[in-house]
């Protein structure tokens, strides 16, 4: 239907005109069209005589073209706009000051497994479907359905095993991994022993001037005292202190299943002194095995992972999952000196190459 202004004269401008092509209406009728009552009323008239002139079936389109609009309009005006904050802003919620299980989480701004957010598997699936369009959605099952349902996943968990951050289904559970999980990088990790422990030996003489020497971090313990120096945190080089262990960092770039560019990745120096205990905790994720390399190992001196003891031994690499419930204590005697291992996180064997590649695009740091 279309409304044109008509040239002719008119005696009665209130009169709707039509032509042989439909209904039409005057421009100038409509200006100088009184409201008046009978002016309204042949208006309306007007309008219902050129919809009934029109084809039905063209109407009734038209009618659902409307609805439709109408429909969108609406829920689109519903939707909150997303905004999507970092990986790293999203794991730095809520829960950094409390307590979970026993174990008092950390108060650094930095630290990606003492927090959580509800916009977390939003901003997750946001990075896999930006990775998907760059690379290919092949090889990515486990990771979309992870996170399509990784608060039922976390919530459902058994106690024994709770990952805090980020679980991926189908992967086998087990507190303690054997030597032959991730052979290569042992045994390069226990032929460069007396080459870690040399270096770190250096660094702990410093611990004679000053009570927290630069570089190290104190952690939350119940008791004793927790001390740790990263060369790599959450994914992070530490320049600093790379510096002053140049061949233990140089290793790790030999290591064939480090987990380098995401948050999940972590070397480090960790040493208890005597009468420590880490109260029990779950670590952020299932996707990795944490190593530790013996470097000094008094006696009476335990790691228990999901209720299974087990003993360092100097050379030694111990391999285990974090995500279960697991704790460390050190109660050797004083002039025994402190417990010492060398910490690194490699990937979970059954993480194949393609999902690595896909999840170090999603937890890279800073992302």
């Amino acid at each position: 239907m279309v409304w044109v202004p008509l040239r002719t004269a008119r005696t009665d401008r209130r009169a709707p005109l039509r032509t042989s092509r439909g209904p039409t209406m005057s421009l100038e009728w409509l200006t100088d069209w009184s409201w008046s009552l009978d002016g309204l009323r042949d208006f309306i008239a007007a309008g219902i005589q050129s919809f009934r002139d029109c084809d039905s079936g063209a109407l009734a389109a038209v009618g659902c073209l409307l609805v439709l609009f109408v429909w969108y309009c609406y829920h689109v005006g519903r939707e909150q706009p997303r905004a999507y904050a970092t990986v790293n802003a999203l794991m730095q919620g809520a829960e950094a000051n409390g307590v979970q299980n026993g174990y008092v989480y950390c108060h650094s701004p930095e630290c990606a497994c003492c927090s959580h957010h509800d916009g977390l598997n939003q901003k997750l699936y946001h990075n896999l479907q930006e990775y998907a369009k760059r690379y290919s959605w092949s090889g990515m099952g486990r990771i979309h359905k992870g996170i399509r349902e990784q608060g039922r996943y976390l919530n459902s968990r058994p106690s024994i095993q709770k990952p805090e951050v980020f679980f991926l289904p189908d992967l086998p559970t087990t507190p303690y991994f054997s030597r032959d999980a991730q052979k290569h990088d042992v045994e390069l990790l226990e032929r460069n022993f007396q080459t870690i422990l040399c270096e770190f030996e250096t660094l702990y003489k410093a611990f004679s001037n000053c009570s927290l020497p630069q570089g190290w971090k104190m952690n939350s313990t119940p008791s004793g005292e927790w001390f740790t120096f990263y060369l790599v945190n959450q994914g992070l080089c530490v320049p600093r202190n790379c510096r002053r262990c140049p061949r233990t960092y140089r290793l790790l770039g030999s290591l064939r299943t480090c987990i380098g560019n995401n948050v999940f990745g972590n070397a480090c120096i960790s040493v208890l002194s005597p009468g420590t205990v880490i109260a029990e905790h779950y670590g952020p994720t299932n996707i990795r095995i944490r190593c530790h390399l013996g470097l000094k190992t008094p006696s009476n001196c335990e790691l228990v992972v999901g209720g299974e003891p087990q003993c360092w031994a100097e050379g030694r690499c111990l391999l285990f999952d974090d995500s279960f419930l697991h704790t460390a204590f050190h109660e050797g005697p004083p002039e025994e000196g402190p417990r010492v291992v060398f910490m690194v996180d490699l990937w979970h064997p059954n993480v194949a190459a393609a999902e690595r590649q896909a999840l170090d695009f999603i937890f890279a740091p800073g992302r």
